[in-house]
């Protein structure tokens, strides 16, 4: 509990005065924030370490007891969230476990930003969505020793990217029989990542919003998330296959 910065005492029995203090949080102002970290800390991987059948037990009782109040506990990479039961989105969770395995600082950041905002905030997770798969770009070309290009929005940044990892819809070492298919996709993937930083644009918050006024409901903002963590997934994977023993490193330098 005191790692979760609430102050717990006890008052004769440990279980009675944890529940007297759980309920406390629950009447006071700021249940919805810290409840929910409780119940992650409650199932923290790294309490598990040498017992993960246990941790597989202790996750299975919690969300059994969730579900009747539509949440449940998922694990994305090395952290558990508590999410809207149903909610769960396989792709981030996947790109989160990625980033953490080659130490992707930068995408964990605005992955967690995304993710914590799709609800709450929508057009904030379109933005994090799309700096997400911006992050991924720059450490590929930094990482490359590629120098950044003029225009760093995010369609110049994944053109700067294609070349190098042998991603332009040109390449010719692809089996004539699936060639067409494979340029049609990546010609797909093109549009699509252009479509999310043209939406962060338009309907993010990176330039300013009206007062009161969204422009992008939940629907849309988890639609942009799907596709720049998939395109982000994409990269990721593709550089593990074209440079399977050159780890990425985090980009350090804010300014990129």
């Amino acid at each position: 509990m005191r790692a979760c910065n609430v102050d717990f005492r006890l008052d004769g029995s440990r279980v009675p005065s944890l529940v007297t203090c759980l309920i406390n949080l629950n009447n006071g102002f700021e249940a919805e924030q810290v409840l929910p970290r409780i119940i992650e800390s409650a199932a923290d991987p790294r309490d598990f370490i040498h017992e993960p059948a246990r941790h597989t037990i202790v996750l299975e009782y919690l969300n059994r007891v969730l579900r009747f109040d539509g949440f449940e506990l998922q694990q994305q990479g090395g952290r558990i969230r508590l999410i809207e039961a149903g909610k769960g989105i396989p792709v981030l969770a996947e790109l989160a476990g990625l980033s953490e395995v080659i130490d992707f600082d930068t995408v964990n950041r605005d992955l967690e930003r995304a993710l914590a905002n799709s609800q709450t905030d929508p057009e904030d997770a379109v933005t994090a969505a799309c700096s997400t798969f911006e992050s991924v770009c720059r450490s590929i070309l930094i990482e490359l020793g590629q120098p950044l290009p003029a225009k760093k929005d995010v369609q110049g940044l994944y053109n700067a990217v294609k070349q190098p990892l042998g991603l332009s819809p040109d390449r010719s070492d692809v089996d004539p029989l699936i060639a067409k298919d494979v340029r049609q996709i990546l010609s797909g993937l093109a549009t699509v990542v252009g479509g999310v930083g043209a939406l962060r644009t338009h309907g993010g918050d990176a330039h300013g919003r009206e007062k009161g006024y969204a422009r992008v409901d939940t629907r849309i903002a988890r639609l942009a998330i799907h596709a720049a963590s998939t395109a982000s997934l994409f990269l990721i994977e593709t550089w593990q296959r074209k440079f399977p023993a050159r780890p990425l490193t985090k980009v350090d330098d804010p300014e990129l």
